[in-house]
């Protein structure tokens, strides 16, 4: 019985372009990941066998070599956290667990307001629960009144599945409403095991997560603003 031919494969064999004098055994090297390698040399490719779908290694090699040479012509665009003047915000809040939400909203507005963003143009909603919240957020996205929406609320593991339900319910909705709207829709609601969670993460040892999620909206809301509208 015949046995079965190993599938063609690529070797990655580091070759050097020239070989160094004595004169030149100085040469500057890189660091990459913790690993050093000289400068002078460079990849190629050699095929054990060739085969049809695979291709060139000179082409390979080609294709490594400029994507290298065009990293340092990227374009990094982001969003700005200096340049809230201007931007208007609406936050949705929801009502229940509401000892934790009026905290989480507490932090926003005071990050709001040390970045510049004017009281007036904050705009807060309240809602029953955290399941609401979505409808809401995409509704607001598409009035084309705000640069960015808050989702602020808390869910609470209890003894029954209805916390996966509404967590993961308030997940999606908030994706969705941002998705349809076109408009960023921050999702600030948390998902804790008891109180105790939720009490560190609204402004206690934890630090304050609807502070965070202000910061989140401001920079969405830059990005969007200057450059990708």
């Amino acid at each position: 019985m015949k046995s079965l031919a190993s599938p063609p494969c690529l070797r990655l064999i580091p070759t050097a372009h020239r070989q160094l004098n004595s004169r030149q055994s100085s040469s500057a090297c890189y660091i990459h990941g913790g690993a050093s390698a000289n400068k002078s040399n460079n990849l190629s490719f050699s095929s054990s066998a060739s085969a049809s779908g695979f291709a060139s290694p000179l082409v390979v090699e080609k294709e490594l070599r400029s994507s290298f040479v065009q990293t340092a012509a990227v374009r990094h665009v982001t969003g700005s956290l200096i340049r809230g003047e201007g931007l208007r915000f609406a936050i949705v809040v929801a009502r229940f667990n509401e000892v934790v939400t009026k905290l989480l909203l507490e932090g926003a507005i005071e990050t709001f307001k040390k970045y510049s963003v004017r009281e007036e143009d904050i705009e807060v909603i309240w809602v029953p629960g955290s399941f609401e919240i979505g409808v809401v957020a995409q509704n607001l996205g598409k009035s084309g009144k705000f640069h960015a929406v808050l989702c602020i609320g808390a869910v609470i593991r209890g003894d029954t599945t209805h916390y996966d339900a509404v967590a993961n319910s308030a997940a999606s909705g908030v994706l969705s409403a941002g998705i349809n709207s076109g408009v960023p829709c921050i999702f600030g609601v948390l998902t804790c095991e008891d109180m105790d969670q939720a009490l560190n993460r609204s402004g206690g040892k934890a630090g304050n997560k609807g502070a965070e999620t202000a910061l989140t909206a401001l920079e969405m809301a830059s990005l969007f603003e200057h450059h990708l509208n």
